[in-house]
C-alpha cells in the first residue's frame, strides 16, 4: 500500500514538474518577444505554439500585400521589415488600413490551419462535422469524418484576441485598426471555410474592392470601397456594440437617423497618404530611389510612377 502510494505521488509531482518547465519555457520565450503588450504576453504564455502560427500568419500577409503592390510606389515593403507583433504603419492611411487588414487575415487562416494539423495542442478538427442530419427528419445516423475540418471559430477567435490585444488606446486610430482588423478577419475566414488546399493569393482580400490606391497612383480596379473618415468628424459611440467610428459634423454629435456605420467589409482610414516618392522615417517610407522600372511601359512598374519626375539610369543587360 505505501508503495503503491510512493509511486502515486512520484506522478503527480513528475507531472506538476513538467507542467512547471513548460510554464516557465513559456514565461521566457514571451518575455523575450519584443512590442508585445501586456494582454498579449499572458496570451502567448497561455498558449505559445499557436505563436508560431501568427508568425507563419505574418508571411503569408507579407507575400500577399508585397505580391498586389509590386509595381507601386508603396509597395508595403517596409512595413514587414519592422517588428513582426507591433504596430506598423504611424500615419492612418489607406495602406496601413490595408495592411491590418491583411495581416489579420493572415493569422485567422493561419492559426485555422495549425489546428487542422494538430500543432496547436488545445485545438482540433471541427467538432460539428461528426454526423450529417437525415433528409426525412429522422434522427442521424453517426459517421466518421475521414479528414480534419478546420476549426475556423477558433482561428477567428485567437486572431481577434491576440491582435486586438495590442490597441490599448482609446481614440480614432483604435477603432480604425478594430475595424481593419475585423475585415480581414472576415475574409480570412472565408478562405478557411472554402478549404485549406485553397490557394492563398485566390481567395484572400482579393475581391479588388477593399483598397483605393493612393491619389498619386494611375487609378485601377482596387477604387473602390476604402472610406475615408475624417477624424475630426468621428464620433466614438458608446453601446452595446461598443466603440463604432460613425460619420458626423465636427463638435456635435449627429441624430441617431443620420448615423453611418462602416461596412464589415469596408476598410477604412483617416488621414491622406503620405509622399511615397521621398525616404521618410517619420512617416515610415523607404522612397522609391534605386527601384527597377520598366521605361516603356505605362502604369504600375512603370519609370514615369516609380521615378516620381527624378529621372532614370538605363542599363543594357
Amino acid at each position: 500500500m505505501w508503495k503503491t502510494h510512493n509511486k502515486l505521488l512520484i506522478y503527480i509531482l513528475w507531472i506538476m514538474e513538467i507542467r512547471l518547465v513548460s510554464s516557465f519555457t513559456s514565461a521566457m520565450l514571451c518575455g523575450r518577444i519584443p512590442g508585445l503588450t501586456l494582454p498579449q504576453r499572458q496570451l502567448c504564455g497561455e498558449m505559445p505554439d499557436a505563436l508560431i502560427a501568427l508568425g507563419e500568419g505574418h508571411q503569408l500577409g507579407a507575400q500577399e500585400c508585397q505580391q498586389q503592390f509590386r509595381g507601386h510606389r508603396w509597395n508595403c515593403s517596409e512595413v514587414w521589415q519592422r517588428n513582426v507583433f507591433a504596430h506598423v504603419i504611424p500615419i492612418a492611411s489607406r495602406e496601413a488600413a490595408f495592411t491590418y487588414a491583411i495581416a489579420s487575415a493572415g493569422a485567422a487562416y493561419a492559426v485555422t490551419a495549425a489546428c487542422a494539423r494538430g500543432n496547436i495542442s488545445t485545438c482540433g478538427c471541427d467538432v460539428r462535422h461528426k454526423a450529417s442530419p437525415s433528409s426525412d427528419g429522422a434522427p442521424a445516423e453517426p459517421w466518421k469524418w475521414g479528414g480534419c475540418s478546420a476549426d475556423v471559430d477558433f482561428g477567428m477567435r485567437y486572431a481577434r484576441k491576440f491582435l486586438d490585444a495590442r490597441e490599448l488606446e482609446r481614440d480614432s486610430r483604435t477603432l480604425m485598426n478594430l475595424h481593419n482588423n475585423r475585415a480581414g478577419r472576415t475574409a480570412g475566414e472565408e478562405t478557411a471555410s472554402h478549404g485549406l488546399q485553397v490557394p492563398w493569393r485566390e481567395r484572400v482580400l482579393r475581391d479588388e474592392d477593399l483598397l483605393e490606391e493612393p491619389a498619386t497612383d494611375p487609378p485601377d480596379r482596387r477604387q473602390a470601397s476604402c472610406r475615408n473618415i475624417i477624424s475630426q468628424n468621428c464620433q466614438p459611440v458608446r453601446g452595446k456594440r461598443g466603440l463604432r467610428l460613425v460619420l458626423g459634423s465636427a463638435g456635435a454629435r449627429p441624430p441617431k437617423p443620420a448615423l453611418v456605420w462602416p461596412k464589415r467589409m469596408e476598410l477604412i482610414y483617416l488621414e491622406a497618404s503620405p509622399n511615397y516618392c521621398e525616404r521618410s522615417l517619420q512617416s515610415g517610407t523607404l522612397g522609391t530611389a534605386g527601384r527597377l522600372c520598366h521605361r516603356n511601359e505605362r502604369g504600375p512598374q512603370s519609370c514615369d510612377l516609380l521615378c516620381c519626375g527624378r529621372g532614370h539610369n538605363t542599363q543594357h543587360i
